[in-house]
């Protein structure tokens, strides 16, 4: 049997949950009144964006599922989408090693976002000038709203889309403010704007990158000023921001073993010509967390029905900044380092070491919840825990020390900073107390020497700074502590880096000691997490 429409009484034969509402039905009407188009059509789209509107269907909330386009990987839609109806195997990945399979066919059609294809593009173009619809979302990560690169300056294909207008663009927000301009023309018609990508600001950012592309094709004679109006008028087209939080790893060999013994057939992974590697089937983590700010011009889906937060801007705001600086993104930081200095695999096997569980114990529940900021909609005590005890020790989830300790000189100004700053501002609390965020600090110094607790050379995960925090590092030698001559005072008083510099605030003496005693020689790391963590 395999994942189609005609075959899901044989899955549901098999244990796999099926749906009940009438999915040619709701193919129908979405078809001829779409009220929700996604772009970014991958894993988290699928495995959690999808389902949630599945669950409106299910409830019988709503008779109408999503529109998925995309605009990166076309060839997601042809193998992907196409030869399995639009329909995904979700395989939910619970914490005590058991499975379940659900299909998720809320997604009535799949679109190339290719607006140079004319098929693809007269149908997104149709679908924009319907008054019915009422949002369009976005996974495509933080660089698909990228115009501009580090240096600010603008890439050499979004300066062509520039120059070229809105007939084909290829950027993914060119694109969408291409049919924006479509829908300008037809009438002007309201739409949300949704930013889902797990990055800060994220409504910010495709806000600016649209009001951008609209101001430059204005200043070139191509729309006329009205529509940058219409952009930038949030009666008309609004950029609600938001937060998301959900592991949809890449495709287990393990998961498709079980779906082979269940006599699921062709749901082999494959990889794109753009390097893709994605299946019929997504495999996710159960707990999932979605906060919108609740600005929808031409109404939403009931989405706070299927578990979604609506809320103000402040809250999202707040939520992230609980999950990124206290109850998540510290504790994954910390296990890194030092998961790469102790030669560790994966993030749950960490979390089954006595030391490394409870650094992260200590860094979130001792130094970090005195200071968390509270959203209010979510209690950061709940949060937390289901991170520590749930999350991050889920053996079904294949994250890696290595790939959380990318871009690490990028991240601990947020992930650590924040709460020492928090412990500046606070008369009850200082800073010179904080014991664990410091050794987190002092394990990523060892760790940047790419040497690990057994003396052995390792390959260091990729990090824009990291050829300069190297040779600022320079003559350092584990096993022997004389050769340290003060080389981390230029990084740690480095406030772009930390936030703050961390000799002013009373920590950069402390991290020094630390990272001496990480250092030592062989186990010299494991004996100092021992040391402060018995």
């Amino acid at each position: 049997m395999e994942l189609k429409l005609n075959q899901l009484k044989d899955l549901a034969a098999k244990g796999i949950k099926t749906p009940s509402f009438d999915v040619e039905g709701m193919i129908e009407k979405t078809k001829k009144d779409p009220a929700w188009v996604h772009f970014g059509a991958g894993n988290i789209f699928r495995g959690f964006i999808a389902n949630l509107q599945n669950t409106l269907l299910e409830k019988g909330l709503s008779d109408k599922g999503i529109i998925a386009a995309e605009t990166f990987d076309f060839d997601i839609i042809d193998k992907i989408y196409t030869p399995y109806d639009n329909l995904t195997l979700l395989v939910s990945l619970n914490a005590d090693g058991s499975t379940k399979n659900s299909v998720v066919a809320s997604i009535a059609e799949g679109v190339k976002g290719n607006l140079s294809d004319e098929a693809s593009a007269a149908r997104l173009r149709e679908i924009f000038e319907n008054p019915s619809l009422q949002m369009i979302s976005f996974t495509i990560t933080e660089k698909g709203y990228a115009l501009t690169n580090a240096s600010g300056e603008v890439f050499p294909f979004v300066a062509k889309d520039f120059e070229n207008g809105p007939k084909s663009p290829s950027h993914a927000m060119s694109v969408v403010t291409s049919l924006l301009y479509t829908r300008y023309l037809k009438g002007q018609y309201p739409l949300a704007v949704v930013s889902m990508d797990n990055c800060s600001h994220n409504g910010e950012k495709v806000e600016l990158a649209v009001k951008r592309i609209a101001k430059e094709w204005l200043d070139r004679g191509y729309v006329d000023a009205g529509f940058v109006a219409y952009v930038s008028d949030e009666s008309k087209i609004s950029f609600p921001w938001s937060m998301i939080d959900k592991i949809t790893p890449r495709p287990s060999e393990e998961v498709k073993k079980n779906l082979d013994e269940l006599g699921v057939e062709n749901m082999a992974p494959i990889v794109t010509s753009k390097n893709t590697f994605i299946a019929p089937y997504v495999n996710a983590e159960v707990p999932e967390y979605l906060v919108v700010e609740d600005k929808f011009p031409n109404g939403r889906p009931t989405l706070e029905e299927a578990g979604v937060y609506f809320t103000d801007r402040d809250t999202v705001n707040n939520t992230e900044t609980m999950k990124v600086t206290t109850c998540l993104n510290p504790l994954h930081t910390a296990l890194a380092v030092y998961g790469c200095v102790l030669g560790f695999d994966s993030i749950y096997k960490e979390m089954n070491d006595p030391q490394l569980k409870a650094l992260v114990e200590k860094i979130g529940y001792v130094e970090g919840m005195p200071v968390v900021v509270d959203p209010k909609i979510i209690k950061p005590e709940s949060f937390i825990k289901e991170v520590i005890e749930e999350r991050l020790a889920n053996p079904f989830i294949p994250d890696t020390p290595q790939r959380i300790a990318t871009d690490t000189s990028q991240k601990v100004a947020i992930r650590f900073g924040e709460t020492i700053k928090s412990y500046v501002k606070r008369e009850d609390l200082s800073p010179k107390d904080l014991t664990f965020i410091p050794l987190a600090l002092a394990g990523w110094m060892r760790y940047l020497l790419g040497v690990n607790d057994k003396m052995e050379a390792f390959e260091l995960s990729s990090d824009p700074m990291l050829s300069e925090l190297q040779e600022k590092l320079a003559g350092i030698k584990v096993g022997d502590v004389d050769s340290y001559k003060g080389q981390l005072k230029n990084i740690l008083s480095n406030a772009v880096i930390f936030g703050v510099d961390l000799y002013e605030v009373g920590l950069g003496d402390k991290v020094e000691g630390m990272f001496l005693e990480l250092i030592a020689g062989k186990d010299a790391v494991r004996n100092t997490l021992v040391k402060y963590l018995r």
